[in-house]
């Protein structure tokens, strides 16, 4: 395990007409990674934003821009959110038939290249990921939209992909996105989560963002 954990806000649950300001409070406030969730209105019932959005944040921030893209046929758009400024590229095994040669394709345009799986999708089916993925996403909640509940019984699944990452000594980062508070967080840690993603506990923290992250933290510790 890692020394320290990242904290990546979700920009999903940040107010748009104040994107900018918001980055910049929430790095400004602690924030490791900014999480940037793409959607296609086919791969998921929602339509979110585009490689616009990702140079924006770009033009923002100097920290990690982590895309999870939750888009059928995800190659399609991989040299576009690379160009807009991308760290990361996480992609669905379900949506990748060649898992592998989309990893691959990921790392060659200098891109992260992660996996992830929906909560109904066996740990089993990234299995063959694993070796090449700098990051594994393991979401907690029904992917689509932000403010939902995390689902708990997702976490023995962290512990099982833990276990597999730590049997091939991978590197990559294992990541946890959905439903995540300060009431949750120590629970997905000590199943071997080391990156969080927050979006309403961060950006809708009612005594703010800098607060939220600095609760989040706490409970890290």
């Amino acid at each position: 395990m890692r020394e320290s954990y990242v904290i990546a806000p979700s920009i999903l649950a940040a107010d748009f007409t104040r994107l900018g300001e918001q980055i910049a409070e929430a790095e400004s406030a602690g924030a490791d990674w900014f999480h940037v969730d793409v959607m296609d209105g086919h791969f998921v019932s929602n339509l979110t934003m585009g490689p616009f959005i990702v140079a924006a944040c770009r033009r923002t921030t100097k920290l990690p821009l982590d895309v999870h893209l939750m888009v059928e046929a995800p190659e399609r758009f991989l040299a576009a959110f690379a160009k807009a400024g991308a760290s990361s590229l996480i992609v669905h095994v379900e949506a990748c038939p060649d898992i592998t040669g989309t990893l691959k394709t990921i790392k060659s345009l200098g891109c992260k290249a992660g996996v992830t799986l929906n909560p109904a999708t066996p740990a089993s089916d990234i299995e063959s990921a694993l070796i090449l993925s700098d990051q594994v996403l393991v979401l907690t909640v029904h992917p689509g939209y932000s403010g939902q509940e995390l689902m708990p019984e997702i976490i023995p699944k962290v512990a099982e992909i833990r276990r597999k990452l730590d049997e091939i000594q991978s590197p990559a980062w294992l990541e946890v996105d959905g439903g995540l508070t300060a009431a949750n967080i120590s629970q997905l840690r000590d199943a071997g989560a080391e990156a969080f993603v927050s979006g309403s506990a961060v950006f809708h923290y009612p005594d703010g963002i800098a607060a939220g992250i600095r609760l989040l933290r706490e409970h890290l510790q």
